[in-house]
């Protein structure tokens, strides 16, 4: 029986997919047509397994170039049926029936669907999340594309399974399903119990998977060549999105790559709370055969279900959406397929994730980008904006971004507390979409994914609750971030939100600490601890001058209050005259400080703020020298005022005085007669 590994020393390939599949197979392991075609590297293919999985698009472009009639059989083939529902469709349009509420036309459309295969699979369940798109009628028919799709012959899978683990299911399993229980677009999935007595999933891989993908993915490959050649407003890289889909489901295809990916995922979004990952048994894994923890659990897309189990759907996805935030916005590793069939309700409350087959990776640079982006629109800076945009590859740096930022802030003035029924992410998309093809956008790879995933979460998300408001449950988890994040790039971010021309917004702060404290994750003695050492490192010199100034100039106006108070007292209260009233802060100075009282409130009720607690704490911040050095620095800057204005005062009083000894002393003048 075979262990974990990346590389198994032999590979048997099923009778039934020899003629093609293993001739596929070649051709994303080698990258010359030669070589391709050779009985070499058949057997090149059956000893190197892992390497064939990897997705060569040059090398299926050698391929078939030299075989174009089989192009053009499998054209046909997708371009037939198509045509013939799309004008069944027109035609029941012209006698006046409904379409969208035929229930005939939509088991055409899943049944179509299912045989054009894999990848128009994935387009039906994409779509099978979107019910502000689909009708319902096709919607029901759509979401079976998820794992109740037309299985293989059980022979075939229990030969993967002798083949891939190096002995029959009925040595290696103490219980196996007879039949599937799921079928989806790459495999099936068989329930099962180890001899150790622990339940089991068991997928095993279609067999005919490689070519299929393949073809199709070459063909709509060279249809987005021609089309980036010939329609001068497509600036998006259609064939690197392209690329970046077909990297993404070869890897599907291996699924030791998937276990792997479980494992990473588990590591880094297992602790979180309410988040479920299945166990992987390698003894009982290969590249086609995957052996995982049994889940119990209900669909996130049956809420009646799941509320009749005493369990709060909605609050499932509001663990999903954060579990999002930290795939996309922190770690980078992110489920890019997360339709209704992988996510489940376990019968204990918690939110399971399955299928780690179709994963992808965020850089750092872009996750940055992405957290400015959310802060910008949440604070209507469209300016900033577009400068994100630069950032993320969508514009070039010389693009003239002037007629661009009256155009986004179109686009998301009303963003915020939309919710998704109204403004979505879908929404969103399609009305940039539109900007993107009005100004000079380009869509890089890496974003296709990421839409597709928070496309497919939002989807769900409305099944539940159709006001589920997604920025303002993606802004707590971004303003923490901004606190508490040490990165140089979100440091600058937060220096750009707090400051503008010189001054500082304390909205702006007061916003980011009210919106943090909704966050489960935000700890406020941490946030406090990592200020200090910030603004008392080189780092935050630029946040730290401001800062102290507009303390500085909020402990003068608090002191201009307590003596205007004090002298109002003396003369109105007390009668003593002869002391003048001194004038109250400004406007903008009692502005000022309601805002701190307003942050000192926000900070009095946020998790985690103990006097008792926090004593210790100030104590020993107390003691630290770059907090002595803030403390002496302001304390400087209030006596140089405090001089200031007395010598102001004292110079002011001095030439009042003179000016009225001079005009005591000054003789009176004499008029002369004027001369006649």
């Amino acid at each position: 029986m075979n262990v974990k590994t990346s590389s198994p020393t032999s590979l048997q390939v099923a009778p039934e997919a020899v003629t093609e599949d293993t001739a596929i197979v070649s051709v994303v392991n080698l990258s010359a047509l030669e070589e391709a075609e050779t009985h070499q590297s058949l057997a090149i293919a059956k000893t190197e397994p892992e390497a064939a999985l990897r997705y060569d698009p040059l090398a299926i472009k050698s391929y078939y170039q030299s075989r174009p009639l089989q192009v053009l059989q499998r054209i046909i083939a997708v371009l037939t049926p198509t045509i013939r529902f799309a004008l069944g469709i027109w035609w029941d349009s012209k006698r006046g029936i409904v379409v969208k509420n035929d229930s005939r036309r939509a088991i055409q459309l899943r049944e179509l669907l299912t045989r054009l295969g894999p990848a128009y699979i994935k387009i039906g369940q994409a779509l099978s999340t979107r019910p502000d798109l689909v009708p319902p009628v096709y919607l029901e028919e759509l979401t079976q594309l998820q794992d109740k799709l037309p299985p293989f012959a059980n022979e075939i899978a229990y030969q993967f399974i002798e083949e891939e683990l190096g002995a029959p299911p009925q040595e290696v399993y103490a219980q196996l399903s007879p039949e599937p229980i799921a079928a989806a677009s790459l495999g099936q999935v068989y329930k099962g119990k180890l001899k150790t007595g622990e339940e089991v999933a068991i997928k095993v891989q279609r067999p005919d998977l490689r070519e299929r993908i393949a073809i199709d993915l070459y063909i709509l490959r060279r249809l987005a060549g021609w089309a980036q050649k010939n329609f001068k407003r497509i600036r998006s890289d259609l064939v690197g999105i392209l690329d970046e889909l077909g990297d993404r489901i070869f890897e599907e295809m291996d699924y030791i790559h998937e276990g792997e990916n479980a494992e990473r995922f588990y590591q880094l979004y297992g602790h979180i709370k309410d988040i479920y990952v299945p166990k992987i048994y390698w003894e009982y894994t290969n590249r086609r055969v995957l052996t995982m923890e049994w889940i119990n659990g209900t669909k996130l897309t049956e809420p009646e279900k799941i509320r009749a189990q005493g369990i709060d759907a909605r609050y499932l996805i509001e663990v999903g959406v954060q579990c999002s935030l930290r795939q996309l916005l922190e770690h980078g590793f992110f489920h890019a397929d997360p339709h209704p069939g992988n996510l489940l309700a376990t019968t204990n409350g918690k939110l399971a994730y399955l299928d780690f087959g179709m994963m992808s990776e965020i850089k750092p640079p872009q996750r940055y980008g992405l957290i400015e982006a959310i802060v910008h629109v949440v604070n209507r800076d469209f300016e900033g904006l577009a400068q994100d945009y630069v950032k993320l590859d969508f514009l070039s740096p010389d693009t003239d971004l002037t007629p661009i930022i009256p155009a986004f802030a179109k686009v998301f003035a009303n963003a915020q507390g939309a919710s998704v029924a109204e403004l979505n992410i879908k929404s969103i998309t399609d009305e940039l979409s539109a900007l993107m093809y009005e100004y000079p956008f380009r869509v890089p790879p890496y974003y296709a994914l990421i839409i597709r995933s928070l496309v497919t979460l939002e989807g769900i998300a409305i099944y539940i609750d159709p006001n589920f408001k997604v920025l303002s449950e993606a802004y707590p988890y971004v303003a923490k971030r901004l606190l508490t994040d040490p990165s140089p790039e979100l440091r600058a971010s937060l220096r750009d939100l707090l400051f503008k021309e010189g001054s500082f917004r304390w909205n702006r702060l007061e916003n980011l600490l009210r919106n943090a404290r909704s966050n489960q994750d935000y700890d406020l003695n941490l946030v406090l601890n990592q200020a200090v050492d910030f603004l008392s490192s080189e780092r935050g010199a630029f946040i730290r001058d401001r800062l102290l100034d507009e303390v500085v100039k909020s402990a003068e106006a608090l002191g201009k209050n307590i003596l205007h108070n004090f002298t109002y007292l003396l003369r109105e209260r007390v009668g003593v005259t002869a002391i003048n009233e001194t004038p109250a802060a400004t406007g903008e100075q009692q502005q000022t400080l309601e805002h701190i009282k307003r942050i000192l409130n926000i900070l009095r009720e946020t998790r985690g703020f103990d006097p008792v607690q926090l004593a210790p704490q100030v104590a020993q911040m107390l003691v630290n020298p770059g907090v002595q050095r803030l403390g002496q620095q302001i304390a400087t800057q209030l006596a140089q005022k405090a001089v200031t204005r007395l010598i102001r005062e004292l110079l002011t009083a001095e030439e009042l005085g003179k000016s009225e000894d001079t005009r005591l002393e000054q003789p009176p003048r004499i008029s002369l007669p004027a001369k006649v």
